[in-house]
């Protein structure tokens, strides 16, 4: 029965086959894995369960039973909206979860008292900045395991992909703190604005060189970044040049970071005063160099207004990666003429910001379109993330900070393990699953992340994590308790499948699924309808609980080990 359902989901999508058919895709268009027509019309009607799933496993990290329900029957503009209404203060700072242990004597951090926030103390320790940065993880991982109804979380994923800074190589888990708030609260802001913004972040000068880029020795690597990852793009024709990679490092010279406070400062002395040409590319532009303490400001507005007067290239740019983030990630014809083209131009008009550009996308007929439902493969961090939040895992709460960060941390490494780091993506380019033509998400799976992925799930709906005392594990009796009709095998297996998947599967599999575990074997269903009337009315009597229990174990192993479940 698994090997059946398994080989009807390859035919329909066939990346997990781990390998590509004849007629796949070149990797000068990889298109045509789909056809589709639909466009940016607005979607009519009130939302479906269905659609209601759909529109939060791509917004939000997984769709609880009530998130969904809470969502269905609204109207889409009414739904996108409330999930576009994000919270304007940031989250609490991570707190130190850790002790003293190995902290080098002298070092600052031994008097941040545990259960307080470390951010605000510079520290320079091995030992510490190293606790720190898991510390850092792990908050990061439980702000998306917490989040609220709203896409923040998930955007702020995505520009942590996008603008990427590596926190080995940054070295201080402060300022991937003070990044990743940025990029929170910047998350449906203007565009124009975030490029400035990372521009003169901590982080950023830190990552690509920018304290170390002198009148006198050029670093080229954040003006070469900026351009070719960051708002333009590679896939033009024509392009900036090598000259004007040259002439943006000159540019920017100037910024220092002070590694015993950690405070930017810009010196004039080590700024390139002379005039910066570029190429024709930016139709012969000449920024003219400038003196003085308001210098690098000056001329970095200017650099950044030359780039986005190619509205054309950096809004098509980023468009594609709003759309390959939320819809799919080959890009046909005729849905760059429909969907991408028209979306550009708004983020134009719009004068750079990003929400309306995210709400007409969301709000489309085009991502609404049953060809777009079902297409993702689930990142590590949704699959985990997502299994945590659907099946409304418990952890420990704010007052147990120590047990809570275990916890999170966990699931951090295994997110790690997977090939998605938080805070450390392998490069400057950020998860190849997000760029990589032609494989995109499909790099996800491979022969050592999919046993890792049923590892982790079958380890938590079976015996779950075990860690001072404590376990972190999946409740199935408690999950089934949410469908009014559990009772009933053929309506909880519909209504549990709703919530976890995205495509659907037979009718003849969720026969066979419903006879060999629920049903234990039998024919009739009142077996389960019998054993579930009993539990009920003896939930705390094991002879009447344990029934329930091992065959609902056994039936939400079975569903996340299908390939089914790795879409979203």
């Amino acid at each position: 029965m698994k090997q059946s359902s398994k080989i009807n989901l390859m035919d329909r999508r066939e990346f997990f086959s781990l390998k590509r058919k004849a007629n796949a895709p070149s990797s000068k268009n990889y298109a045509g894995l789909r056809q589709i027509y639909s466009d940016l019309t607005q979607q009519a009607g009130t939302l479906t369960a269905q659609q209601a799933a759909h529109l939060l496993k791509r917004t939000m990290f997984g769709a609880t039973k009530a998130d969904i329900d809470y969502f269905t029957g609204k109207t889409v503009v009414a739904a996108v909206n409330e999930l576009l209404n994000v919270p304007t203060s940031l989250p609490a700072p991570p707190v130190k979860n850790y002790d003293n242990t190995d902290i080098e004597a002298g070092d600052p951090d031994l008097t941040v008292a545990q259960g307080s926030t470390w951010v605000n103390t510079v520290s320079k320790g091995v030992v510490s900045n190293f606790q720190r940065g898991k510390s850092m993880k792990c908050w990061w991982l439980g702000q998306m395991i917490n989040q609220d109804r709203s896409v923040r979380e998930k955007m702020t994923l995505f520009w942590a992909n996008h603008w990427t800074a590596e926190i080995n190589v940054i070295e201080r888990p402060t300022f991937a703190y003070s990044y990743s708030q940025l990029l929170r609260g910047s998350a449906l802001g203007n565009f124009k604005k975030m490029v400035k913004d990372v521009t003169l972040n901590i982080a950023m000068l830190r990552y690509l060189n920018g304290y170390l880029n002198s009148k006198n020795a050029p670093d080229e690597n954040y003006a070469r970044e900026l351009q070719e990852l960051f708002t333009l793009g590679k896939e033009n024709t024509p392009n900036y040049t090598e000259d004007d990679v040259k002439a943006a490092a000159r540019l920017l010279t100037g910024y220092k970071i002070d590694m015993d406070t950690e405070i930017i400062s810009f010196k004039p002395e080590d700024h390139d005063t002379t005039s910066k040409t570029f190429s024709s590319f930016y139709n012969g532009t000449v920024i003219a160099g400038r003196s003085g303490a308001t210098a690098g400001d000056a001329e970095i507005d200017d650099l950044i207004n030359m780039i986005f007067s190619k509205t054309t290239e950096v809004s098509e740019f980023i468009v594609k990666k709003f759309y390959r983030w939320f819809v799919y990630y080959t890009i046909e014809p005729d849905t760059y003429t429909k969907v991408i083209k028209p979306l550009a131009q708004l983020f134009v008009n719009s004068n750079w910001e990003i929400k309306p550009v995210i709400s007409a996308l969301l709000n489309s007929e085009h991502f609404f379109d049953p060809l777009s439902q079902g297409c993702l493969i689930k990142s590590p961090l949704d699959m985990i993330v997502g299994m945590a939040r659907e099946f409304n895992i418990k952890f420990p709460d704010a007052t147990d900070y120590v047990n809570q960060y275990n916890m999170w941390d966990y699931l951090q490494d295994q997110s790690a393990k997977m090939q998605q780091d938080i805070c450390d993506p392998p490069n400057v380019a950020g998860w190849p699953s997000y760029y990589q033509i032609p494989m995109f998400y499909e790099t996800w799976i491979n022969h050592d992340t999919i046993p890792r992925r049923e590892k982790l799930i079958d380890q938590l709906i079976m015996t779950g994590y075990m860690r001072n005392n404590l376990s972190l594990i999946i409740d199935p009796v408690k999950f089934t308790e949410q469908f009014p009709n559990a009772g009933e095998p053929n309506q909880l297996i519909s209504d549990v499948l709703d919530v976890l998947y995205r495509v659907p599967i037979s009718v003849a599999s969720k026969a066979t699924i419903k006879q060999q575990i629920l049903l234990t074997g039998q024919t009739d269903d009142t077996y389960w309808t019998n054993a579930w009337t009993i539990y009920q009315q003896n939930p705390t009597n094991p002879t009447a609980y344990n029934p329930v229990f091992t065959r609902l174990q056994t039936f939400y192993k079975y569903l996340m080990n299908l390939a089914e479940y790795q879409l979203a």
